[in-house]
């Protein structure tokens, strides 16, 4: 073989070789295309990383507006039923209780019997007054006949005048007893009709505290007093009901109102406003008022315990907030609301009439503020803020969830 030959491989095509070239060309191209593509994946998650913090540094809140009632406002205060007529009885003579007749429970008409008290003092003494009456009667028919004849007689210059005189004043003396006579029967004979307890008015034996033979004391010995029964009126009953000062002006008599029981749920009592203390009470600050209700049925019980519902306007009603929106801070009561900017501006606030689940705010806030709900304790002014659906917030975990599933 000649030295200068060339070697096997020179003799190849170039085809050939351009051939092999190309598996690793594409080997390279295709780790490029995956470190450009992992590069590119850890520069989107870190970008959506630092979104999500970012979006997770703002507070999402959810906001509502004041709201004030277009219709008119159902002021619900607990009242105090009572009947129209209600007194207590007593004896207005002593002595001891013969006999009676009606018990608790009983309706009693005007006048009607209630007890008999035994007096024999009494008696005695009306029996002895009127023996007076007539031995004074007696004195002043002698002193009057006496009168009259030397009145007679002195015309005729038969006796002096002095004489005269005497004898028509003693007439007139006569007189002034047997008037005193009189009255004094008068007064002993409406003493022994105390002895019949009768009743004042219609009504209801609501109370009966003494039996047959119980000493009656009038009071007029120095003892107490005791009730003998007592009688109530419930026909027509007298609601009382204390209106805070907020809602006084505009408690009109002659207006309507109704009562309910709990023990008679869904049931309405209609009533009129029959009167108003016209004062507020500068200690609890609320004025009174009466409603009258008509009870003919006799459904509602004196002394009960009722709610009084008031019908107001509408547009007199302040504005109201639910209850969770409030901020109690040393300085006051506040509430956070959202600005232009959507920003934290922190509002003092003076409240009203608490309603149950909602508040009324008596001034500081403006009908267009938009109040967020459930602030945090430690929410500050200027704090950036993202307003949310309530739907929204509370799908914005769930939808957590399931990414990280």
């Amino acid at each position: 073989m000649h030295a200068d030959a060339p070697p096997p491989d020179s003799r190849e095509p170039r085809e050939h070789r351009r051939t092999r070239r190309w598996p690793l060309a594409v080997a390279a191209l295709v780790v490029i295309a995956l470190a450009a593509q992992g590069i590119w994946s850890r520069h989107s998650a870190h970008a959506a990383l630092e979104q999500d913090a970012q979006h997770a540094s703002v507070l999402s809140v959810q906001v509502v507006s004041p709201q004030r009632s277009q219709h008119a406002l159902d002021l619900v205060l607990p009242g105090n039923v009572q009947a129209f007529l209600d007194t207590p009885i007593y004896a207005r003579t002593n002595g001891y209780l013969r006999k009676w007749y009606v018990d608790i429970g009983a309706h009693v008409k005007a006048g009607q019997l209630l007890a008999e008290i035994d007096a024999p003092e009494v008696d005695d003494q009306l029996r002895a007054a009127r023996a007076d009456l007539a031995n004074a009667e007696a004195n002043y028919a002698l002193a009057k006949t006496t009168a009259d004849r030397w009145t007679q007689m002195l015309q005729n210059r038969s006796v002096s005048k002095q004489e005269t005189d005497e004898k028509v004043g003693d007439m007139l003396a006569k007189k002034a007893t047997l008037d005193a006579a009189r009255f004094n029967v008068s007064r002993l004979t409406q003493l022994q009709s105390y002895q019949r307890v009768t009743s004042p008015f219609d009504g209801i034996v609501t109370a009966r505290n003494v039996d047959v033979g119980a000493l009656i004391d009038a009071g007029s010995s120095g003892g107490p007093q005791k009730e003998l029964f007592h009688v109530a009126q419930a026909d027509r009953l007298r609601v009382y009901a204390n209106v805070p000062q907020a809602y006084a002006q505009q408690i009109r008599p002659g207006a309507h109102a109704y009562l309910t029981l709990n023990e008679t749920q869904g049931a309405r009592y209609p009533g009129v406003i029959a009167r108003s203390a016209g004062a507020v009470d500068p200690q609890q600050r609320t004025m009174l008022v009466e409603v009258d209700v008509n009870n003919a049925d006799g459904t509602l019980l004196p002394g009960a315990y009722a709610q009084v519902h008031f019908a107001l306007d509408g547009a007199a009603t302040p504005l109201t907030l639910p209850g969770n929106a409030f901020l109690f801070r040393p300085h006051g009561v506040m509430v956070a609301t959202v600005d232009a900017n959507d920003r934290v501006k922190l509002v003092k606030v003076t409240l009203g009439t608490d309603f149950g689940t909602r508040v009324a705010v008596a001034d500081g806030l403006g009908a267009q503020a938009r109040v967020i709900v459930n602030p945090q304790d430690s929410i500050v002014d200027g704090t950036p803020v993202r307003i949310v659906e309530p739907n929204a917030k509370k799908a914005a975990p769930a939808g957590s969830e399931s990414e990280g599933s």
